[in-house]
């Protein structure tokens, strides 16, 4: 299939990304940073790696109007190297989220980023999932969604340990948790009503550990979300129809609870035709940004704007304690 695609970055998306665009019979350009890393994905996949940086890349390659980007890097240069980009020619920028280090950093540079916002999707995979979709088909089939309450709650214990590069463990709400907090309200709509709460708690790394908020979208639905990070719990999402409760938890799963009954039930749900054996929901959000650009993709703007109105009072709203 001709299809002129770039992968920046040779780490582990880049790996994903990459086993996804061969099985569709096409040969991406990869570019990635350091020799080692370039020389390990070159190995893994028997594909040629370039080392060196896309900056160094960029001095003696162009992108074209045809050409299709998967901004594939760290947290903390997701944003700088998009900027790379802003007065280049491209078909279309997919890139990883959350697109930036930081809330501030994000919301600080829409004006810089202003040129590429109607080409450029973040990729919040999970609105791919094939239980996310058999979800959204049950809740149709029931008549529509009337209520809703999800949880991001993080394993702070699992996440103190790990080495990563500055201001990433810091920002670990935004560059983590909003997975579950987009889902959510790409589900149920946008908040239009709402407060929130937030406490600090004893994290060396973030700053606030406890939250809690509920209100109702501008599609009538009502919510409510709570995630305490140093106690138990998991991600998860709940639907509530005027016949059922289906949960999302794991979000990877799909189970339901009949009205007028205490028995949970399994959904089995078919992935062949969505995952085709890849990490869930990747190659399904490929596929789309590829050839189809619909409305599950999360445009850059639309990002912004969440960043702005939805992410940013989650952890700054003025109900502290």
């Amino acid at each position: 299939m001709e299809k002129d695609v770039w992968i920046v970055g040779a780490g582990s998306m880049a790996e994903e990304y990459s086993k996804i665009l061969r099985h569709m019979m096409i040969e991406p350009t990869i570019i990635g940073r350091s020799e080692s890393s370039a020389k390990l994905l070159e190995n893994k996949l028997n594909v040629p790696v370039f080392s060196g940086g896309i900056e160094m890349y960029l001095e003696s390659h162009n992108p074209d109007k045809d050409t299709y980007i998967i901004i594939a890097v760290g947290t903390e240069v997701l944003l700088p190297t998009l900027l790379l980009f802003k007065d280049l020619e491209f078909s279309g920028i997919l890139v990883e989220k959350p697109a930036a280090l930081s809330i501030n950093e994000l919301i600080e540079n829409k004006l810089k980023v202003s040129s590429v916002l109607g080409k450029t999707f973040v990729a919040y995979n999970r609105r791919f999932y094939p239980s996310v979709i058999k979800a959204l088909e049950l809740v149709e089939e029931d008549g529509g969604l009337e209520s809703m309450h999800f949880e991001f709650t993080e394993w702070a214990h699992k996440i103190e340990p790990l080495t990563k590069a500055n201001g990433v463990k810091e920002n670990w709400f935004f560059a983590n948790s909003t997975h579950v907090v987009d889902l959510a309200f790409y589900i149920a709509g946008q908040p239009f009503d709402w407060r929130c709460f937030v406490k600090e708690g004893n994290l060396g790394w973030h700053k606030y550990s406890n939250f809690s908020g509920a209100g109702i979208t501008d599609r009538g639905v009502l919510f409510s979300y709570i995630s305490n990070w140093q106690s138990a719990g998991r991600w998860g999402i709940e639907l509530l129809t005027s016949k059922r409760r289906i949960y999302l938890k794991p979000l990877e799963k799909l189970s339901f609870q009949k009205k007028g009954s205490i028995e949970i039930e399994n959904c089995i749900i078919n992935e062949s035709n969505n995952c085709k054996g890849f990490k869930p929901g990747l190659y399904a959000q490929l596929a789309d940004f590829l050839f189809n650009r619909g409305d599950k993709l999360l445009g850059l703007e639309a990002h912004i704007e969440n960043t702005r109105l939805i992410y940013s009072k989650m952890v700054n709203c003025e109900c502290k304690k």
